[in-house]
């Protein structure tokens, strides 16, 4: 048995406890929580912080297997020449991909991450999560404009598929995003995915993806065009809604990924899809486009928001931490307990894994973290402020 106190505990079940006791299996099960309503009394064995006691962090949006490109794109540029940079320097530095892989699923794990939905084009990365303390969902990933390709497109994230039914790791078929699909890809891939648990989709991640979707024009279209991927029979959604309501399988959860530009009226709209997720990665979204997503409207509308890291393609690291400062920072109202909330049993939640994960509670196992240097007067994140492993 092991027993941690600090000045506080977000359990995530109710308000925050002040100076009370969990205890725990020595595996990191939790046997209970003594709420001692701020008197805590000196007891042997127990372990008191000065900080914030929270449950584990999850982390729903990776690109794990990019890990090998960190530094490789040019931060501001927007969404069309990040999409070229990784189109053109993906395949460089090959050699590198299991040791930054590895190192980068390392690197999670200190972190506090203990559930992660990382994105997959390939199987490079199935070894390491087979082996990894963190718990993986896979979200095999497909995209690709040309029509006549699509078929061939399935055939290829299929065999990935079934690489990762081999291996016995939980996966699921998802598409890109709206702005990368034909119609056509769209709906194999609806019919492959009719039971999806967990579906995500890059969304509305920049300003030029409207234009592109609406009349081919913009950022975006030139972009395809210099790299000649417009095909010669053009098949895509009109709209972001659209492909919410009608392209993708409306099994499961579905994870809403980046967010940057969206409006209220786009909002209002998919929210017709039920068990929908709102996933924020500000540090990758200030990366690519130099914008953060509005927050506040999105609480406005009462989403469901959860966090992600992205990819070190496009983000310095894969702390959950830095990414909750950013929004800390930028939106300094918050309180700590919606973004730890966010953080940890939303994500838990938007993957299915609430049952494990995301609170403290009895018979749970979802990890323990310190939050250190915290203002804890008034429950706000610092600039230093940073994350140890209890359990």
């Amino acid at each position: 048995m092991k027993r941690f106190a600090a000045q506080y505990i977000i359990t995530n079940s109710g308000p925050p406890l002040k100076r009370a006791v969990i205890t725990t299996e020595d595996d990191g099960t939790i046997v209970s929580i003594e709420n001692t309503s701020g008197h805590l009394k000196e007891i042997h064995s127990t372990e008191f912080y000065n900080g914030i006691i929270i449950p584990g962090f999850v982390n729903c949006h990776c690109h794990l297997e990019l890990s090998h490109m960190k530094d490789y794109s040019s931060k501001g540029k927007g969404l069309g020449d990040f999409i070229e940079q990784i189109r053109s320097t993906r395949d460089y530095n090959k050699e590198s991909v299991y040791s930054s892989t590895s190192s980068a699923d390392n690197y999670m794990y200190k972190e506090g991450i203990v559930l992660c939905a990382d994105v997959c084009n390939t199987s490079d990365s199935f070894n390491i999560k087979k082996q990894s303390r963190i718990r993986y969902i896979n979200l095999l990933e497909v995209f690709g404009l040309d029509p006549e390709k699509a078929g061939r497109r399935m055939d290829d994230i299929i065999k990935v598929a079934e690489t990762a039914k081999e291996m016995d790791l939980p996966y699921s078929l998802v598409p890109h995003s709206a702005y990368s699909m034909s119609l056509t890809l769209f709906r194999l891939l609806r019919n492959e995915s009719l039971n999806n648990k967990i579906t995500s989709i890059h969304f509305m991640e920049s300003a030029g993806e409207e234009a592109f979707l609406k009349n081919q024009t913009g950022s975006l279209m030139s972009s395809y065009k210099r790299s000649g991927l417009i095909p010669s029979k053009l098949e895509i959604p009109g709209s972001h809604t659209d492909v919410v309501l009608n392209e993708i399988t409306k099994s499961g959860n579905l994870i809403l990924i980046h967010n940057t530009f969206v409006d209220r009226k786009t909002i209002r709209m998919v929210k017709e899809r039920e068990n929908l997720f709102w996933c924020l990665c500000p540090n990758s979204n200030i990366y690519i486009e130099n914008q953060i997503p509005p927050l506040n409207l999105l609480m406005e509308e009462g989403c469901e928001i959860v966090i992600g890291t992205d990819s070190l393609a496009s983000n310095i690291n894969l702390s959950i931490l830095d990414e909750l400062k950013t929004l800390q920072f930028n939106f300094p109202e918050i309180p700590i307990e919606d973004l730890v909330f966010w953080a940890t049993i939303n994500g838990a939640k938007a993957l299915g894994e609430e049952e494990q994960y995301g609170s403290i509670e009895p018979g749970k196992k979802p990890g323990l973290l310190l939050l250190q240097n915290v203002d804890l007067q008034n429950m706000k994140l610092l600039h230093d402020s940073f994350a140890t492993r209890l359990i």
